[in-house]
């Protein structure tokens, strides 16, 4: 077995049949029509159940991943002179329900977001049922003027949230489902309170590491300014680096920077 499917943590078969009969006999259907999602993901095995709900099945592995995850960033939190902020959940039932407690804080406040539906274990797997969502393409695979379009829409949400004492926590472009009636979030994680305002600029970071590659540092903090102070701009800008060596963004940092000190100027 490679390292890359080790650390993914993939659940065997027979346990994922007894999460679909758990599943079956908790929605009262005789049978299930079940699709895996072809997906690079490391924190769950992803499926649609129905075309109804999307199910999110962590495993032991899949929560001590999350773990390495968690320490990773909260290092890259300390070089950029913070206090670590995100915090780890000990079990794949305890990230389930973080994540269904997530969901429902961002729809309580009137953002976009899968409606949660339960959180529970199965043989010592946690297992995330949300509603799915058809007709959906993510913010990474929009042209650029749709992009540009929906871009102050994206930090107007990013503001309500922090208004609202909420961090998404781990904001990139694959993680904003644009559909007809607007743009949705989804895979948000946790911070604790002491850190929520370092939090906010490190998600403030993130929505700009994301929108710089596919709209261009002009206009990505355009958008960010049509709603973010130039202050709370320039708090970002200690998080860009940090951002800029993770493995899932790829932008330019130092373009972003030079338009945040031409804003703040």
């Amino acid at each position: 077995m490679d390292l890359r499917r080790l650390v993914r943590g993939r659940v065997g078969w027979p346990r994922l049949e007894a999460v679909v009969r758990e599943l079956a006999r908790r929605y009262d259907r005789d049978t299930l029509h079940v699709r895996f999602l072809e997906a690079d993901n490391w924190l769950s095995t992803p499926m649609v159940v129905d075309d109804e709900w999307f199910v999110k099945v962590i495993s032991r592995q899949n929560s001590l991943v999350h773990a390495l995850f968690t320490t990773g960033r909260n290092l890259g939190a300390f070089s950029s002179g913070s206090e670590g902020f995100f915090e780890h959940f000990g079990t794949p039932l305890e990230m389930a329900e973080h994540e269904l407690e997530a969901t429902k804080h961002l729809r309580e406040i009137g953002l976009n977001a899968p409606a949660p539906v339960e959180a529970f274990e199965v043989d010592g797997l946690g297992v995330l049922v949300l509603e799915y969502l058809p007709e959906f393409h993510t913010l990474d695979s929009a042209p650029r003027s749709e992009v540009i379009s929906l871009a102050p829409d994206l930090f107007a949400a990013l503001h309500e949230m922090h208004d609202n004492h909420l961090a998404h926590g781990d904001l990139r472009a694959e993680n904003v489902l644009v559909r007809d009636d607007g743009i949705y979030f989804i895979d948000a994680t946790n911070v604790n309170d002491e850190g929520m305002h370092d939090a906010r600029s490190y998600d403030l970071a993130c929505a700009l590491a994301a929108l710089e590659p596919l709209a261009g540092p002009k206009e990505a903090v355009k958008a960010a300014a049509s709603v973010y102070e130039a202050q709370e701009l320039l708090d970002s800008v200690d998080f860009l680096d940090f951002v800029n060596i993770r493995p899932d963004h790829d932008f330019d940092a130092g373009a972003l920077k030079g338009e945040i000190e031409k804003r703040a100027a």
